[in-house]
């Protein structure tokens, strides 16, 4: 089984390497990262790089795609109609199509999410719904075909909750145990809806000026 991880400048590195490793772990999941061109791409962190192997016109049937988030190189993406019809033409085919974090907006873009419940980063909701979809708080949102998850760390959570669709329990836990997966966070503070507005508004501002410049107001928080 293909899963095929999606690659574009600026990127969010954890987005694609979280779901990546889960799923490598897993027993007849073919993992390769895919671009327009193979070749290095850079993440939205510019000492971090990682190798896509094939490109988008090499990689037509995946059975999993995978779409990572990025800070903003999203916003890129959404007007290449290059990456937008691969998107929609392997959604044709694959049975599992995937995003973390931003990743749902360039699904949305495609026209994957019309009407359709969907999770993503919670300073990119109301784009979400700008895009047609509806917003789902769920770390996990799930479909059936269509998987969407929160920011960044989530990857894990819905690359986990995938093996278990495609193997069952028993393999999901192993997976787990392999990974040594288990999150003991230092504070009670992953959530937006537990978290002090004050907060929120200091990691809009710093998330604005590390270069989401599409967070309209740093300071404002709709969706608490």
């Amino acid at each position: 089984m293909q899963a095929a991880f999606l690659l574009y400048p600026g990127f969010t590195a954890l987005d694609a390497i979280g779901p990546f490793q889960v799923l490598a772990s897993a027993p007849g999941v073919d993992p390769v990262f895919v671009a327009k061109q193979p070749g290095p791409i850079a993440s939205d962190t510019p000492a971090c790089s990682l190798m896509a192997q094939r490109s988008l016109v090499e990689t037509q049937r995946p059975e999993i795609v995978v779409v990572p988030g990025s800070l903003s190189g999203f916003q890129g993406v959404m007007e290449d109609t290059e990456t937008l019809d691969w998107l929609r033409a392997t959604s044709a085919h694959a049975t599992y199509v995937t995003s973390v974090c931003t990743g749902s907006l360039l699904l949305a873009a495609a026209g994957l999410l019309d009407g359709r419940a969907a999770t993503t980063h919670w300073a990119a909701r109301e784009l979400l719904v700008e895009l047609g979809a509806t917003v789902a708080t769920e770390r996990v949102v799930d479909l059936g075909q269509i998987i969407t998850s929160t920011g960044v760390s989530s990857g894990i959570d819905m690359a986990l909750h995938l093996v278990r669709r495609i193997e069952g329990d028993d393999v999901a836990r192993a997976v787990q145990l392999g990974i040594e997966y288990d999150p003991q966070p230092l504070f009670d503070t992953g959530a937006i809806e537990r978290c002090p507005p004050a907060l929120v508004a200091t990691v809009r501002t710093a998330l604005h000026d590390r270069g989401a410049r599409w967070i309209s107001t740093p300071a404002s928080n709709n969706y608490q």
